[in-house]
C-alpha cells in the first residue's frame, strides 16, 4: 500500500448508495488519484486542490461516491462521499463510517479525516482554490415590468432578520480570505497590529472575489469614506458600467471602520456620517446587544431618487477592535478574546507560541457541521511540542445540545468549556494554562 506522501491507492467512482462491491466502477486515472491524495492529506499545491475539487464536484453532479482499494482483494471497499458546505463554499471528501462500514487500512491516506490548514499555516487567497458557484452580486438590475415579483435577496427592513444578508456573507468571506481572523504568536519588538494593516489585508483579498463575470471586487472596492465624499466611487462605477456584463447591475463596495451606527447613519471617525438608503443591518439586536466598534460593508449602486449612484445598503459586523478585524458574536466572546490575547503575550515570555483562530464559517466533521468559538494551537519553542485546544464559550445550551456540540468540537481538538462566569472573573488564562500544560 503506497503511503500518503508518495503514492495513492486504486480508487473508483461508484454509484451513490451502493456498497462498491458490485456494479459498474469507473477507475480514477493514476495522476488524478495521486493529486486527490495530496490534496486530502494537505501536501498538495494549488493544481492538486483544483483537481480534487473538480473531482468532488463531478462526483456530486453524477450522483457518485468514491471507493478506495486499500483492503484485501474482494472485500467491500471503504467509501468516501463528496460534500459541499454551502456557508463556507468549500468542498470536502467525507469518510463514510459506521458499524457496518469497512474502515480504511491504518496506513491508507484516507484512514484519517481530511486535513485542514493548521493555524500556524496562515492561508492566503492565492493558496486556496475558490469553488464558489456564482458571483457576490448584491444588487439586481431593475425589473422591466412593475408587476414582476421582487427578487428574494432584495428584502426590505421588515424581513432583514429572516436570513443572513448577502452583504454579511461577502464581508465574512473577505475576512476569511484575508486571514485577519487568524492571529500569529506575540513578537517582541514586532510592528504590531494596526487598522491600516487590517484594511490592506482586505484590499488584497478583494482581488480573489468576483462580483460579476470577469469583474473582480478589487476594481470596485474602497476603504475610506472620502472616496464617497469626493464622488470617486460614483465616477469609477460610471466608467465601469460601460463594460459591465449584461444582466448584472453595476455595484461597488466600501468597508468602513465605525464606532457606532444608528438607523440610516454610519458614524466614521474622520468625516461626516455616511448615509444609506435603507436601515443598516447588523447582528446587534435587543436580545444580543453588541457594542462597537464595527466593520461596516456598504453597497453602492444605481438609485433612481438620486438620479445616479448612491449607498443603498449596509451591514455592520461587530469586531474585536480597530487593530484586529476579528468578527465577534457576543460581548462574552470579545471579553474572552481579550484575555486570550493577554495570555498570548505571557505564554511568549515563557517560550510558548500561541496561534489563535476565530473560525468564521461552519466546518465539517464526521459527526456533522459546527463552528468552534475559538481554536488555539500552542507550540513550545524549547521542546517543539504542539498542543491544540478548542475553546467553547458556554451559553444557554441544554444538555443534549451541548453534548452533541462538544462531540463535534472534539473532532478538531480537546475541548475547554469556559462559562460566562469564568470569563467575567478573568479566569480564561488560568484555564488555558491548565489545559495546555506546556
Amino acid at each position: 500500500m503506497p503511503n500518503s506522501r508518495f503514492g495513492a491507492p486504486d480508487m473508483w467512482l461508484i454509484d451513490r448508495n451502493s456498497d462498491g462491491a458490485g456494479g459498474k466502477r469507473i477507475a480514477l486515472p493514476p495522476p488524478l488519484r495521486a493529486a486527490l491524495v495530496r490534496w486530502y492529506v494537505g501536501e498538495g499545491g494549488h493544481s492538486d486542490e483544483e483537481a480534487g475539487i473538480m473531482l468532488v464536484q463531478q462526483a456530486r453532479i453524477g450522483a457518485k461516491w468514491i471507493a478506495c482499494d486499500c483492503l484485501a482483494t474482494g472485500a467491500r471497499p471503504p467509501i468516501l462521499t463528496p460534500a459541499f458546505l454551502s456557508e463556507a463554499e468549500t468542498y470536502y471528501l467525507r469518510r463514510l463510517t459506521g458499524a457496518r462500514r469497512p474502515e480504511h487500512q491504518s496506513d491508507c491516506p484516507f484512514f484519517r479525516d481530511q486535513v485542514t490548514n493548521r493555524l500556524s499555516e496562515v492561508r492566503s487567497g492565492d493558496g486556496s482554490a475558490d469553488p464558489a458557484p456564482g458571483f457576490f452580486e448584491v444588487l439586481r438590475p431593475a425589473p422591466e415590468k412593475l408587476a414582476q415579483r421582487p427578487d428574494g435577496d432584495a428584502s426590505d427592513d421588515r424581513t432583514r432578520q429572516a436570513s443572513v444578508p448577502r452583504l454579511a456573507r461577502l464581508l465574512w468571506r473577505l475576512l476569511d480570505i484575508s486571514g485577519v481572523n487568524r492571529i500569529p504568536p506575540f513578537q517582541v519588538g514586532g510592528g504590531g497590529p494596526s487598522i491600516r494593516a487590517e484594511f490592506e489585508a482586505l484590499i488584497r483579498s478583494a482581488a480573489n472575489i468576483e462580483i460579476a463575470p470577469g469583474v473582480e471586487l478589487a476594481r470596485a472596492f474602497w476603504t475610506h469614506p472620502r472616496t464617497l465624499q469626493s464622488r470617486k466611487v460614483y465616477a469609477t462605477l460610471r466608467a465601469l458600467s460601460r463594460s459591465w456584463p449584461r444582466g448584472h447591475a453595476p455595484q461597488g463596495f466600501l468597508t468602513l471602520f465605525s464606532p457606532h451606527f444608528q438607523g440610516h447613519e454610519i458614524i466614521v471617525p474622520d468625516g461626516k456620517p455616511v448615509l444609506v438608503a435603507n436601515r443598516v443591518q447588523s447582528p446587534s439586536l435587543r436580545e444580543n446587544r453588541l457594542k462597537g466598534p464595527y466593520l461596516v460593508i456598504v453597497v453602492v449602486g444605481e438609485y433612481p431618487e438620486a438620479h445616479g449612484y448612491a449607498p443603498l445598503r449596509a451591514y455592520a459586523q461587530p469586531i474585536y477592535s480597530g487593530q484586529h478585524f476579528i468578527p465577534v458574536a457576543s460581548e462574552l466572546e470579545r471579553m474572552a478574546l481579550r484575555q486570550i490575547f493577554g495570555a498570548r503575550q505571557e505564554f511568549s515570555r515563557q517560550g510558548v507560541d500561541l496561534f489563535i483562530e476565530r473560525p468564521i464559517f461552519d466546518q465539517l466533521t464526521p459527526l456533522g457541521a459546527c463552528r468552534p468559538d475559538i481554536l488555539i494551537e500552542a507550540r513550545s519553542r524549547v521542546t517543539g511540542e504542539i498542543r491544540s485546544l478548542t475553546v467553547d464559550l458556554i451559553r444557554d445550551r441544554d444538555g443534549p445540545v451541548a453534548e452533541t456540540r462538544h462531540a463535534r468540537l472534539r473532532q478538531f481538538a480537546p475541548v475547554v468549556a469556559i462559562s460566562s462566569a469564568e470569563v467575567e472573573e478573568q479566569a480564561v488564562k488560568t484555564r488555558l494554562v491548565a489545559a495546555l500544560d506546556l
